[in-house]
This record gives C-alpha cells, sequence and structure tokens, in this order.
C-alpha cells in the first residue's frame, strides 16, 4: 500500500470524493450541491478513520467495528445528512472489493481448497437462506415473500471483518483461504438468490426447474464473461506494461465486468470475480516487471481499504439508535435465526467433506460458524426492497440492527474466540525455516529482475554480473543454511506438528503440479486417458493423507 505512486493516489481520492458526493443529501432528498460542505464532510471522515485505526490498533479491536462505532457517534459533527445509496454500493463499492480480493487470490491454493468452498457457497447458502426464512417466518409472522428475501440478505457475509482478525491472529492458510474463497463467491449466489426470488414476487410463480436452470445460466455466463474480458484485460497490459494504464484497465475491467454482467442478464458479481482471477494470476504472473505488478497490486490494496473504510463509517452513520432499541427484541430473534442457518449449513456439510476430501478440522468449523458477520452488501439489499414488499418498512430497520449488533458482537469476541482456539502455534524452528525461505525467495526474485532488465538493454553486463553475484551470496547463504537446519533437526522435523504442516504444504504443491502436468498431457493426446486416470487417482490418495496446513 506504501509504494503506490502518486497518481494511483489521486485516482482513489477522486474516488472518494465520489463516495462520499453520491452519498450525501439534503434533507429534502436531493444531492447537496455545497462543494464547502462537502469538503468539510470528507476532511471529518478522513480524519475519524484515522483515529479509528490508531485506536484499534493500541486497542486491539477490529478496524471495521471501530469504523461502526465511530460513525454511530460523529453523525452530529457532520454538515449534512450522509447515508448509503444502494445503487452506489453495488455498482461501484462492490465491483471493487470483489476484484482487490480476486486479484490477490491464488488459484492453486483456491483449487486445493475448492470442495469446502463450494460446499459453503452454494448448497450452504441456500441452507442458511431457508433455515433462517422458515425461523423468521414462524418468530416474527412474516409472509413467505418477506421472509426469503431477509433470509439471503442476511445469508450474506462480511469477510472483511474476518480477514480483519486473521491478520492480528495466526490461522492456518488453508482455514484462511476457504474463508477468503466462500467470500468471493457467496456474494454472487446469494445475489442471484435474491434476484429470483424476487421474479417470484412479480410473476407469482416460478418452478424449481426454472430455478435452477436460471441459476446454472447466470452463473456460467458470468463466468465466460469474467474470462473474457481477463484474458483480454492481460493480453492488453502484459504487451504495454506500464503501471498507470494497467491502474486504469483494471478499474475500467472491475466496474465494466458488473455492468457488462447486468446487462446480459448474467451475474456480473461472477463475472468480476472470475476477470479479477485470471489477471491476478494469469497476467500479473507472466511477463510484467516487478515494479509495474507491485504498483497494481499496491492500488488496489489502497482502494479497497480506502472503500471498506468509508463503507463502514456509513454503516454507523446510517443506524438510528432508538429505532433500533424498539426493534431489539425482532433484531435478536433474526441473530438467532441466521446464526442457526450457518449451524446447518456449516457443521453438517464441512463434516461429509471428510468423504471426498481432507476433512476440516472441528476447530475451524467453530470459526467459520462465529465468523458468520454480516456488512454492507446486506444494507445495500435491504434499501434495494422494493415498495411492493409487505411489510419493507419493517424489515429495513429489522436488517440494520441486525448488522450492527453483528460487527459489534461478533466482530469483538471473535478475536477472542479464535486466539482461544490456539489454530495455530508457531515453533522456533518454523520460524527460523521462515526467515531463511523469505531470504531466499527476494533474493532469487531479484536475480530474476536483474535477468529481465539485462535482456531489455537497461543494465550493462558488466553491472549485472557484479549485482547478480551480491544477491548470489545472500542465496547461497540461505540456502546452506536451511539444508544445516534440516539436517540437524531432523527428529524434531518429524515430530513437530506445525513444522510438519509447512512441508506437507510444499508437498501438496508439488502434487498439485503432477496432477496439472498430467491432465495437460491427456489433453493434449500426449498419454492415454487410461494412464493418467490411474496416476492421478494415486496422488489423489497422497493428497488426502497429507495434514491440513
Amino acid at each position: 500500500m506504501y509504494g503506490i505512486v502518486s497518481s494511483g493516489k489521486l485516482t482513489l481520492w477522486c474516488f472518494s470524493q465520489h463516495f462520499v458526493l453520491a452519498s450525501i443529501q439534503a434533507t429534502d432528498g436531493t444531492h447537496s450541491g455545497n462543494v464547502a460542505e462537502l469538503v468539510t464532510a470528507l476532511i471529518i471522515l478522513l480524519l475519524v478513520a484515522t483515529g479509528v485505526a490508531l485506536l484499534s490498533r493500541q486497542f486491539r479491536v477490529p478496524y471495521v467495528t471501530g469504523l461502526v462505532l465511530a460513525g454511530l457517534a460523529i453523525t452530529e459533527l457532520l454538515p449534512s445528512r450522509i447515508g448509503l445509496d444502494p445503487s452506489l454500493i453495488i455498482n461501484l463499492f462492490l465491483p471493487i472489493l470483489l476484484f482487490e480480493a480476486a486479484i490477490n487470490t491464488d488459484i492453486s491454493r483456491l483449487r486445493s481448497t475448492i470442495k469446502p468452498i463450494a460446499l459453503l457457497a452454494g448448497p450452504g447458502v441456500v441452507i442458511c437462506c431457508g433455515v433462517t426464512a422458515v425461523l423468521l417466518k414462524l418468530g416474527l409472522g412474516l409472509a413467505w415473500i418477506p421472509a426469503l428475501l431477509t433470509g439471503v440478505i442476511l445469508a450474506i457475509t462480511d469477510t472483511v471483518s474476518v480477514i480483519a482478525v486473521f491478520k492480528g491472529v495466526s490461522v492456518p492458510s488453508r482455514l484462511s483461504t476457504i474463508v477468503e474463497g466462500e467470500s468471493l463467491f457467496n456474494d454472487g449466489v446469494a445475489l442471484v438468490l435474491f434476484s429470483l426470488v424476487l421474479k417470484v414476487h412479480e410473476t407469482g410463480s416460478l418452478s424449481f426447474l426454472e430455478g435452477l436452470q436460471e441459476l446454472f445460466v447466470v452463473i456460467v455466463g458470468g463466468t465466460i464473461v469474467g474470462l473474457a474480458l481477463g484474458y483480454l484485460a492481460t493480453g492488453l497490459f502484459v504487451r504495454s506494461d506500464d503501471p498507470l494504464s494497467s491502474i486504469l484497465l483494471t478499474v475500467a475491467v472491475s466496474l465494466g465486468a458488473l455492468q457488462i454482467g447486468h446487462f446480459i442478464g448474467v451475474s456480473g458479481v461472477v463475472a468480476v470475480v472470475v476477470a479479477g482471477l485470471i489477471i491476478g494470476n494469469v497476467g500479473l504472473s507472466g511477463s510484467v516487471s516487478a515494479s509495474s505488478r507491485i504498483t497494481l497490486l499496491s492500488f488496489w490494496e489502497y482502494a479497497g481499504f480506502g472503500v471498506n473504510t468509508f463503507i463502514f463509517l456509513l454503516i454507523g452513520l446510517e443506524i438510528d439508535l432508538i429505532t433500533l432499541w424498539h426493534t431489539l427484541p425482532a433484531v435478536v430473534l433474526a441473530i438467532l435465526a441466521y446464526q442457526s442457518g450457518r449451524f446447518m449449513s456449516v457443521y453438517p456439510l464441512l463434516w461429509g467433506v471428510r468423504w471426498f476430501d481432507r476433512a476440516i478440522p472441528f476447530r475451524w468449523q467453530h470459526v467459520l460458524f462465529l465468523g458468520n458477520i454480516k456488512g454492507s452488501l446486506s444494507m445495500a439489499l435491504a434499501f434495494s426492497l422494493p415498495s411492493t414488499i409487505p411489510g419493507r418498512e419493517a424489515l429495513i430497520p429489522l436488517v440494520f440492527g441486525t448488522v450492527l449488533l453483528s460487527l459489534v458482537g461478533q466482530g469483538l469476541s471473535l478475536p477472542w474466540v479464535v486466539r482461544g482456539l490456539k489454530l495455530t502455534q508457531l515453533s522456533e524452528f518454523r520460524q527460523q525455516t521462515e526467515e531463511l525461505q523469505a531470504q531466499l525467495m527476494t533474493g532469487k526474485a531479484a536475480q530474476d529482475e536483474l535477468d529481465s532488465l539485462l535482456k531489455t538493454g537497461v543494465l550493462p553486463k558488466s553491472v549485472y554480473e557484479e549485482m547478480r553475484a551480491s544477491y548470489q551470496v545472500r542465496v547461497a547463504a540461505a540456502e546452506k543454511a536451511l539444508r544445516d537446519l534440516y539436517n540437524r533437526r531432523p527428529d524434531e522435523f518429524t515430530a513437530t506438528g506445525s513444522d510438519r504442516l509447512k512441508f506437507d504444504a510444499i508437498r501438496r504443491r508439488l502434487l498439485l503440479a503432477e496432477k496439472g502436468a498430467l491432465n495437460e498431457a491427456m489433453r493434449k493426446q500426449i498419454l492415454s486417458e487410461e494412464i493418467v486416470r490411474g496416476r492421478i487417482q494415486a496422488i489423489d490418495r497422497q493428497l488426502l493423507k497429507l495434514e491440513d496446513d
């Protein structure tokens, strides 16, 4: 984030002003034209966000929870009424957040955890929606359509809060990948279900087969759109290798994928995610220079951080505590309802994973269950409910109150739960190996960049050889130290669980590489399908024996 060029900051600054300008509304409902009030509101929000960042680090409170509480406290300080615009969140905030998460996601790790992710983001969302809707209908007396819509809204998980906890507490990388992967696809499935329920409300009926068909079409169509835009953008910015042009192009892709998806009637959310995965894993791993890659990733990290800051501040500003107090019993019931739905989707589904994939440890399931925190998308969908929905005016404060208590209650308690579960204990041996691995990786990365500079004529050969030799000394020293460390500690290496997990992860990557080579050879008809299938089955058995990392 700190290495971003000034033009990238200027771009996001313009975004920030647009966010606030689109959100500030005068009391009569029209957009405020007072530039002075806009600037004043922006300054206050930025100062509050800075203060919250410092205090949350000091008191070890999740940053997003602190922002919501700060938003509750500063409402009277702002010169104009500020509110969440659902269209702004869905069309601008959401694609930026999804693309930022996708571009930083490693497809190889996502592929290794795709089965539990698919269960949680697919059947898991459906189960959670259904259980929540039934309990809300029985407990609050809602009609089926409002109950189902509320169930969908409360099935969406805001993973920003959970990942913020993971940054402060060490967790296994596979667990973090499952959480991030679920969040990438959870939103898309929930939005599709939301549109299907609205279609039932508008048309009066929708058969189960028609619903499945539409679900399939919009997801597959969104995947195709994302693949096309991702590969097109990759080809363009690999050829130019200009960091500023790459930033503009990726912003256009992230926003454009959503709009194109909506225009042709497929899932724009899935299109954004797939495009981000392609650019992050194919485009940035190709011939793009290290400086361009760092600049692009820094911009998106800054963009994601800025968008999240404004979103959670605006959530706090939007919630009326008096209304919340009056709806508190219904809010508590809604929380119990969606947590019951989450319970029914997490534990049974992940228990069954052991039959066809590596088992998910029970302690991990607790984190996935308790990390079911709500956020801005739930509030945006509540705002976007049509006026024809029965009881709409009561559903909006119900969802708002649920989001607030979820962010505060679960957001504050989750770090304690994660620490209490002691998911990862870093041994001295593993700390030493990771420090040496970092030295080895950085040295080799610098050597690769020097090779690129020599080939393009930027460096003369004499300077290249001198600089490469200095890095080679660092690489050789790290390799020797690692070899000595392994030779000196073989007993602990084989006995200590956390150290073994580190190398199980490496073995897993090697096995996945073997599996990919076999599939590619079969696709090109170099090897017969019979031979490949047998070897892939053997590799799968080895993968299942490896411990969770």
